[in-house]
């Protein structure tokens, strides 16, 4: 018999921080579940780990590969899953003991493709803030109700029904060495789910100080370029392009923009020019409307199009004040 839920544990170099993971996870109230961990040929003592795990836990599952990336990592996880939900955990994570549970209850309970629920962020293994972008409990349907598109894209705070993954081919892209993989899957999710419930409640702890995570390596310039080219990909394959280009292209600026942020000044000006150019064939082609986006944002990327020193000047100089105040 198939379990209730596959739990997808993607792990490289995270021996600081997996026994916690893990232990969270072992610990569910969900009993019904496998765990899949996948570790992409680490070099520290995190596959010890997982074995030691694993002796005292038949439901562990662990698939052992050369280092390939994280999303051919969650591809071969989403491969082996034969559960009829797929929750994801992140290695340096941690999850509430009933979280699945819950989440798989209500999925039942509304014959959902997504249930999606907000989480924690957390410094110095302390809860620091609740990331609340629901703020009450609702069924929707995001072809519909678009605003679940411009959510950061935490794949991990939610679980997916997997047969609804399957029959629509939403993987990750694969690229060795690449990141930000949660874009393009979040956003192909969106595009083709029929029925999402948004929890209020939070029940993963995202830890945003680990030194080793892809979001601090500004080596990966392009990789958020790469996943937009992958998702404009996906929509024109499948003749929906028309139907999701606009909201596209609001949720590429907000990402362009964190990207540029996170970047050095050498990188962020090279950045920059895609930037601007990307957006630039997007105005050409009219799909950039007013209405799209808030008027923060509207303001900025206008500034961006049509004035672009000073815009990369102010852009800059809001990063530095920001960096100084913090």
């Amino acid at each position: 018999m198939k379990p209730k839920l596959s739990i997808l544990v993607p792990i490289y170099n995270v021996e600081k921080y997996l026994s916690q993971c893990l232990e969270s996870i072992t610990a569910q109230t969900l009993q019904d579940i496998e765990i899949i961990c996948i570790n992409d040929g680490s070099t520290d003592g995190s596959l010890d780990i997982i074995k030691d795990f694993a002796k005292n836990d038949n439901r562990i599952v662990i698939i052992d590969k050369p280092n390939s990336g994280y999303g051919d990592s969650m591809n071969q996880g989403l491969e082996k899953a034969t559960g009829e939900y797929i929750g994801i955990v992140e290695s340096d994570d941690w999850i509430e003991l009933d979280a699945f549970e819950r989440l798989y209850q209500i999925a039942r309970k509304n014959k959902a493709d997504v249930v999606k629920a907000n989480y924690y962020k957390v410094r110095n293994s302390v809860d620091v803030e609740k990331v609340a972008e629901i703020p009450t409990r609702e069924v929707m349907y995001p072809a519909e109700d678009r605003k679940v598109f411009l959510f950061a894209p935490a794949i991990w705070s939610a679980i997916y029904r997997r047969n609804f993954l399957r029959e629509n081919g939403i993987k990750f892209l694969p690229t060795p060495g690449a990141s930000y993989q949660d874009l393009s899957f979040s956003f192909k999710v969106w595009a083709l789910a029929r029925t999402v419930v948004l929890v209020s409640e939070a029940f993963v702890h995202y830890r945003v100080d680990n030194a080793n995570s892809s979001v601090n390596n500004p080596g990966k310039v392009n990789c958020v370029v790469d996943e937009y080219a992958e998702i404009e990909t996906f929509l024109c394959e499948r003749g929906i392009f028309e139907k999701f280009g606009e909201i596209m292209d609001t949720a590429k600026f907000r990402n362009y923009h964190w990207n540029f942020q996170r970047l050095d000044k050498k990188l962020a000006k090279e950045f920059y020019q895609t930037w601007r150019q990307e957006f630039l064939s997007a105005e050409e082609e009219g799909i950039l409307k007013k209405e799209n986006f808030s008027k923060k944002d509207w303001m900025a990327l206008k500034a961006i199009l049509h004035h672009p020193k000073l815009a990369y000047l102010i852009l800059r100089a809001r990063i530095a004040l920001k960096q100084h105040l913090y």
